[in-house]
């Protein structure tokens, strides 16, 4: 199997940076779709409808983008049932060509993340059998707790030939709280992106970039800069386009010059662009995705 960054170029290649957010919210879903499970068991109306409501993007955006990225928190909000249901959405997505990218940010002790990153890529081992619990390509993680919290992190996708995508400098508004306090002369972020570089270097596949990423908001194009800089061989995962008010503009500078480098994620934007109310929800869809791709290529 090539190496996940090779897979992710090759998906980039194809169809261009954008890659959209699977962030179901049962407020926003089409009335219709709603509507299709009423009347079955509350905690199973979520999960049913997210399966429906994500099967039908996935062929909506198939043209447009090669990498989807589902957030784990709203699967994980809406009970069992839709737990499940992300891990469908996964194979689904996989079957499809997709690129996917669980967005779960784990990080904890290593015994811990050890679990964390055998239920994205290994899979559950019992009695000599091993069966696929998230069997993600890729996985955001939090490199808050240091190096022997990350490595198993790093092992597990080595072995599997998955990626990971470090959080170095994120977009939300409270990111400066700690990730811009200056040590030893640099921002902390610095300091992250300086390690994440380190675990980046001996996975580097032909097109040029390694398996371990960092996530770099589009909310921050002067640090989008930067760190493009500071770090030509690792792929970017640049959140905040869009519905966060990153734009196109902002998000040039994370390409490299080979048009590879960064995939540019929307949810909101490209999945929610309707009331839902509205009964041309799908093709409000496709020409959220179509624009944001035309808008994101190099």
């Amino acid at each position: 199997m090539p190496s996940f960054s090779d897979r992710l170029a090759e998906a980039v290649r194809r169809k261009g940076p954008l890659c959209v957010g699977l962030d179901p919210r049962w407020e926003s879903l089409p009335k219709a779709v709603r509507a299709k499970f009423r009347g079955q068991p509350i905690e199973s109306q979520p999960a049913r409808a997210y399966w429906w409501f994500a099967s039908r993007v996935l062929e909506l955006i198939e043209p447009y983008t090669g990498v989807v990225k589902p957030q784990a928190a709203f699967f994980e909000q809406a009970g069992v049932e839709a737990q499940s249901t992300l891990r469908y959405v996964l194979e689904r997505a996989r079957e499809m060509g997709f690129v996917t990218i669980l967005d779960a940010k784990r990080g904890d002790i290593a015994s811990t993340a050890t679990a964390y990153a055998d239920a994205a890529f290994a899979g559950c081992a019992v009695e000599g059998q091993t069966f696929p619990v998230w069997d993600a390509d890729a996985l955001t993680i939090n490199p808050y707790l240091g190096r022997d919290a990350v490595e198993p992190f790093l092992a597990a996708a080595k072995k599997a030939d998955r990626g990971v995508f470090v959080l170095v400098r994120t977009s939300n508004p409270g990111a400066k709280l700690f990730q811009d306090l200056v040590c030893d002369g640099k921002p902390v972020y610095r300091h992250v992106a300086d390690e994440v570089a380190r675990w980046n270097a001996s996975t580097i596949g032909a097109c040029g970039l390694g398996d371990v990423g960092a996530v770099v908001g589009a909310t921050h194009p002067q640090e989008l800069v930067e760190l493009r800089h500071a770090l030509p061989g690792v792929w970017l995962l640049v959140p905040g386009y869009g519905a966060q008010g990153g734009t196109a503009a902002d998000v040039r500078a994370a390409y490299r010059s080979d048009g590879l480098g960064a995939i540019v994620n929307s949810s909101r934007g490209v999945t929610f662009p309707f009331h839902p109310d509205d009964p041309n929800w799908e093709a409000q869809i496709v020409e959220a995705a179509k624009r944001a791709a035309a808008e994101l290529r190099p």
